[in-house]
């Protein structure tokens, strides 16, 4: 069994925890925040729920919380508004990285760190240089939750049940993602030739519909935030995943991001490619095989994590005072 330390008690950080708790992945969950009364106040109203869940311990408090925490899932920063893009709320929450990677590093010194607050890969690669950690030790959640929001809409165009059909969002989790079409797979078939076989749907999936469902992908957020004002119950449902399969070192494969070291000649970058996933982190990274316009992509979606890195690099030069 593991300690989970959650920092960031808002309605995403509320929601993993809570998701964490019902899977009884975790023998202890800990909220942390500067507002420690709400960190204190979430964890009590899941605590209350503990006679019904398998066995877990659920804390709330300030940082202290997370010492000794085998993972780290860091949530807290500010909420993407509406037509934000995630681009927008990088120099929000630079500031909030930097002061929870010093309390990371100081408190859970061996844990897996695993980001989920906008933009994912930026602040990967943020919280990457600011620990000191190993590139394997530290991960984004990054298209875990877009490549369960593509399968899901596979799901109903084809009538299969969504868990049955192998679908990967690659690159940024933001504009530049890229749905891989290459790789949907159902019951070892192609989706063309699935839709063919079935005769229900149409056979090619031209390209308006894949272009439909790009766009979809892409911006489905914004419209579950005009609505709710953010989104927090899918990425829960993703961050349980990944908390699973690290802390059962199930070696499981998951669209994580993570920093790149020469995979389809692109390095020095955080983003999601299929990863085996385990006890310690990201194990190696699977370079599948994509059509030339799909590699096109990702380099191009490497090219925009790339121009936010250097933004965020300008930001802590300014703040040292060096520019």
């Amino acid at each position: 069994m593991a300690k989970i330390g959650i920092i960031g008690a808002g309605q995403v950080g509320a929601s993993c925890a809570f998701a964490l708790a019902q899977a009884g992945v975790a023998e202890e969950i800990a909220l942390a925040d500067i507002k420690t009364e709400k960190a204190a106040g979430e964890a009590l109203d899941i605590a209350h729920g503990v006679p019904l869940l398998p066995a877990v311990r659920v804390t709330g408090g300030g940082y202290a919380e997370i010492d000794g925490a085998d993972v780290v899932v860091m949530t807290a920063g500010a909420n993407q508004a509406p037509n934000e893009t995630r681009r927008d709320l990088l120099l929000k929450n630079l500031s909030v990285m930097q002061d929870a990677a010093r309390e990371i590093a100081r408190r859970a010194p061996a844990c897996v760190l695993l980001v989920v607050t906008n933009p994912v890969d930026a602040l990967t690669r943020a919280a990457l240089a600011q620990t000191g950690f190993s590139p394997e030790r530290v991960l984004g959640s990054g298209t875990v939750l877009d490549s369960q929001r593509l399968r899901f809409m596979l799901s109903e165009h084809t009538g299969v049940d969504a868990r049955s059909i192998h679908a990967y969002v690659l690159g940024e989790h933001g504009d530049s993602e890229l749905p891989a079409w290459s790789t949907v797979s159902i019951a070892g078939m192609t989706l063309e030739e699935y839709c063919r076989d079935c005769g229900g749907c149409d056979a090619h999936l031209p390209g308006r519909m894949r272009e439909a469902f790009d766009e979809k992908v892409r911006h489905v957020a914004n419209a579950i935030i005009a609505r709710n004002g953010a989104t927090f119950y899918a990425i829960a449902v993703a961050v349980r995943r990944i908390c699973e399969a690290i802390v059962r070192d199930e070696h499981s494969i998951l669209t994580v991001s993570s920093l790149l070291r020469g995979e389809y000649g692109i390095s020095d970058v955080c983003l999601s490619l299929p990863c085996v996933v385990g006890r310690a982190g990201v194990l190696r990274r699977i370079a599948v095989n994509l059509a030339e316009d799909e590699l096109a992509a990702l380099r191009a979606s490497a090219d925009a994590v790339r121009a936010m890195d250097v933004r965020a690099r300008a930001w802590k030069y300014a703040r040292q005072g060096v520019m």
